[in-house]
């Protein structure tokens, strides 16, 4: 078991640095559809870009089990919901 446990630890983390970065992904796309970050910007765009590519591989095939609402994307919740599931399961893992 304490072979196992660093690797735990190190899965827990990038879990929760994957669910900040998806919260980065949220507020970015607020910020961008509302005009507050000017899209031309190479660092925005850069940002933006990064964000994306991080995102939506993720995201993208659990938009097309949810059904349709409106402008609505409860994909990230389902998301969190995941990441918060699977960090409990390896922090009773590690007990």
């Amino acid at each position: 078991m304490a072979f196992i446990t660093p690797i735990i630890l190190v899965i827990d983390l990038v879990l929760d640095l994957y669910g900040w970065v998806l919260i980065g992904a949220i507020v970015f796309s607020w910020l961008y559809q509302f005009g507050v970050v000017n899209s031309r910007n190479r660092a925005v765009a850069a940002i933006g870009e990064f964000l994306y590519r991080a995102t939506e591989p993720v995201l993208a095939p659990i938009r097309r089990f949810l059904p349709d609402l409106g402008g609505l994307d409860l994909s990230p919740l389902v998301v969190f919901l995941g990441i918060f599931l699977v960090r409990q399961y390896l922090h009773i893992l590690i007990r």
